[in-house]
């Protein structure tokens, strides 16, 4: 037998014991010591279940990460929060980490990986519940819920109902909210976590606390500071805004030999400053085929307006005309119709597509973001446009601040990214090739665009979005990482809010129980 072969076989049969013996006792903790998961064991499964590798891949959203030997040994579907609590307490009883998994949507896959020689990940996948109350305007969403849950089950109660987060439905609401989450509603309403009102939370000791229990500072914390810091949250009560029974929606596409780039540079100057009514985004990729020489670049101007069609036209018409916009171009329909609109389903998907968890956006892909304070002028763009040529499936998404987003304080919550900004960017590079070379080849053009960026990007520090997670940016090389090597990375997504985070953080788990490549550390005091 091959000498490679027999070690791995060896090193495999040495993990399958392992992870029974884990199992075993991690059983035993649960059951005798906590009083839990007394009834049912196929709540944790081994890599010897036969539902493992399904449940393991079942929310994988990077495929990048689906072929990662860095494996858990055990997987935890809970059902009730007494479980979370009992597999809490046993893995700090056993010196044992884990992940917490909502959406499956992190994308450096810190919500399923972890360099520690042995992790457990929480699948919150069973706790799906949403109770609306229109009545007085608000929700209770346990973490499990995807956004599309949420819309359809808001837009089962009223049609002039709504909540201002993501676009992308399978995202999990537990890793959206702790993270700021913005969508097309933000320059009318802000973030999905500036309308989060109270939550239910376990802690370290495993006390499970409510916004009062935990007290304003942790409130504060687990809205755009990263939850899986400070304890695993159970659900989230939200306050729900007002929508029109109908909006407007539409797409105009336009090319680099059709006048994108003076578009684009145009947008820059006026999409913050639109009436809050109106979101208009820019979606940039390469299209066409490069082997028959007809590659281009074009930007997509997608746009929500909370409105009429006849509003719509007069405000485009004095503020930016030079998109041509004319009435064939928009169309009306109800606002979670949009949702569906916004997910890129096709014309007439039914709603229900905002509860399918195998949609659309699967694929390997590395992602990196930034923020925009002064535009960007008509050479800079050129230039993406001329490295965009260089690669295959690339995207940069520009979303536009001001408005509500303007009104709100750096302080507020963590998410610092405030009046002053004009955009967020979000570069995406995607590919279907599974060798390490290919992956390696992508990561590099995306980190080659991202150097090209810096003199056209905030500055001091250059920001990022959390949600948008970019390992590149610095990680925790050990649990007791220092706060001058945290900061590094810290101050990116949160600037001054990085060091209020992490003073609660050294209150609330002093030995950093919680903790991955980018937790927020504990400092001794």
């Amino acid at each position: 037998m091959n000498h490679i072969v027999l070690v791995s076989l060896l090193l495999s049969v040495s993990w399958a014991t392992c992870s029974s013996k884990i199992h075993e006792n991690f059983t035993q903790c649960m059951s005798t010591e906590f009083n839990s998961y007394l009834k049912s064991f196929q709540t944790i499964f081994t890599p010897q279940s036969p539902m493992y590798s399904c449940i393991l891949k079942s929310s994988k959203q990077n495929l990048r990460w689906l072929n990662s030997t860095s494996k858990p040994h055990l997987i935890i579907t809970p059902f009730h929060e007494s479980e979370i609590r009992a597999v809490i307490l046993c893995s700090k009883k056993r010196g044992l980490q884990f992940r917490v998994r909502s959406g499956g949507h992190d994308y450096e896959g810190l919500s399923f990986l972890c360099k520690t020689p042995f992790i457990i990940i929480i699948d919150l996948v069973n706790l799906r519940g949403i109770e609306i109350d229109i009545e007085d305007e608000t929700a209770w969403v346990q973490t499990g819920a995807t956004l599309g849950e949420l819309y359809y089950a808001i837009a089962k109660k009223s049609t002039v109902h709504g909540f201002p987060a993501g676009l992308c439905p399978t995202v999990g609401v537990g890793g959206h909210f702790t993270g700021g989450g913005f969508g097309i509603l933000l320059r009318k309403y802000g973030l999905a976590a500036d309308n989060v009102i109270d939550a239910y939370l376990i802690g370290v000791n495993g006390r499970i606390l409510d916004r009062q229990g935990m007290g304003e500072d942790l409130f504060w914390d687990i809205r755009g500071g990263g939850g899986a810091s400070f304890g695993i949250i159970l659900s989230w009560k939200i306050k729900l805004i007002r929508v029109p029974p109908t909006v407007i929606v539409f797409t105009v596409p336009e090319t680099i030999e059709q006048g994108a780039t003076k578009l684009v540079h145009r947008w820059q100057y006026i999409a913050g400053k639109l009436h809050e009514d109106l979101f208009i985004r820019i979606v940039i990729q390469n299209v066409g085929e490069s082997t028959s020489n007809k590659k281009t670049v074009e930007a997509s101007f997608n746009s929500l307006f909370l409105g009429g069609i006849n509003r719509l036209i007069t405000l485009m018409n004095d503020s930016f005309p030079e998109l041509g916009l004319v009435p064939k171009n928009c169309t009306e329909m109800s606002w979670i119709e949009s949702t569906v609109y916004f997910a890129g389903f096709q014309k007439g998907s039914p709603l229900e597509v905002l509860l399918d968890k195998t949609q659309l956006y699967k694929a390997k892909f590395k992602a990196k973001s930034d923020f925009v304070t002064v535009p960007i002028p008509e050479f800079g763009l050129e230039g993406i446009w001329e490295r965009f040529l260089e690669e295959g499936l690339v995207f940069m998404i520009m979303d536009p601040f001001g408005g509500r987003m303007n009104e709100i304080p750096e302080s507020h919550i963590p998410f610092p990214h405030r009046e002053g900004n004009l955009y967020n960017i979000q570069y995406l590079v995607k590919w279907d090739e599974d060798e390490a070379r290919a992956t390696h080849k992508h990561v590099n053009w995306i980190k080659m665009l991202y150097r090209y960026m810096k003199p056209y990007v905030s500055k001091f520090p250059r920001a990022a979005y959390l949600n948008y997670r970019d390992l590149d940016l610095g990680i925790n090389k050990h649990a007791n990482t220092s706060y001058p090597e945290a900061r590094d990375w810290g101050i990116k997504y949160f600037k001054g809010n990085f060091k209020r985070l992490v003073q609660v953080k050294s209150k609330v788990d002093s030995d950093n129980f919680f903790r991955s490549e980018q937790s927020i550390p504990s400092i001794p005091t």
